[in-house]
């Protein structure tokens, strides 16, 4: 993979006692300072985050989150409490809340899953059970709330199980391209198991490899077989997975172009990509989406939300 570009980076002189002051300055008193929020929070790393919250306590006796919420509200309060999380948490909170309620947010299950590694999905189970969120079982959670074909691919990414070998095999690629052809085009019906076995077992470096040997033996694109061989939730699935790992600057530009065309805007789609992706590569995402649409990711987020949401979006990715 190329070299990736965050907007969020170490602040240098970071001092965790001046910006515990600072917030606690914010929202001391009558009316809170949103914008001094803004310039601490949006403006420190992960970890920076995590050692003010624990000064905060030391300090104040107070705890940050609980003074976050009962400041802000809406969007504002989302995105900046999405930062106070750890990115484990934060996964973790956003699958229980995919899961919450009447319906199932598949998107969202399946954007955190499909472009997670093994690390990081073992983290996310183990957050879950600390966070007591569901039944504390994610893989348990998962079961329940779907079934299917959807309810074994979500399953099995949930194992976090997959080859991670960097290098690959060019006889195995073209046994995969050919496997994944036969259980789909070559034959009546679709077998599913076998997309499975390739799609969420193989390294991701293996599996651009396939996909292109795929499209040079079939004259199709394997987004186009998943579209002619699958339906429904198992289909999003797929082409959720295939897309993530053939492209991923472009696999968000297409979420976030999504979450603002049209009347509406999926502002929880917004905050999650902003907090997950403003340390890794939100600066290549933000230049991939002005190379697609011709506009910039500042101006289109100016367009779409206002006020301290607004700003608190424009600041992670400055």
């Amino acid at each position: 993979m190329a070299s990736q570009t965050p907007t969020v980076v170490p602040f240098p002189h970071f001092d965790k006692d001046v910006d515990a002051q600072g917030l606690r300055k914010a929202m001391k008193g009558l009316g809170t300072d949103e914008k001094a929020i803004i310039n601490i929070l949006c403006y420190r790393t992960n970890a920076q985050r995590q050692d003010i919250k624990l000064h905060y306590k030391t300090a104040f006796g107070r705890d940050l989150l609980d003074d976050l919420k009962s400041e802000l509200s809406g969007d504002f309060e989302d995105v900046m409490l999405g930062l106070m999380d750890t990115p484990a948490m934060y996964d973790a909170r956003c699958l229980k809340k995919a899961m919450k309620g009447a319906g199932t947010d598949e998107d969202a299950i399946l954007e955190i899953l499909c472009a997670r590694n093994n690390a990081e999905i073992a983290a996310i189970k183990e957050a879950y059970k600390k966070g007591g969120f569901g039944s504390k079982d994610l893989e348990k959670d998962l079961k329940g709330e779907t079934s299917g074909d959807l309810k074994r691919l979500l399953v099995g990414l949930s194992v976090g199980a997959r080859d991670e070998a960097a290098s690959c095999d060019p006889t195995k690629v073209q046994a995969d391209a050919k496997a994944l052809y036969d259980a789909g085009a070559g034959q009546l019906g679709t077998d599913e198991s076998e997309f499975q076995r390739i799609i969420v077992g193989r390294s991701r470096n293996h599996l651009r490899q396939v996909f292109a040997a795929y499209g040079s033996l079939t004259s199709k694109s394997i987004e186009d077989a998943i579209k002619s061989e699958m339906s429904g939730n198992v289909e999003t699935g797929y082409l959720n997975l295939v897309r993530f790992i053939n492209n991923p600057l472009e696999y968000y530009v297409k979420k976030l172009n999504k979450a603002m065309k049209g009347l509406g805007t999926d502002e929880a789609c917004l905050v999650r990509i902003f907090v997950m992706r403003c340390e890794h590569d939100l600066g290549d995402i933000a230049h991939s989406y002005r190379a697609h649409h011709g506009t910039s990711l500042v101006d289109a987020i100016k367009s779409e939300v206002s006020g301290d949401f607004k700003r608190a979006l424009v600041a992670l990715l400055s």
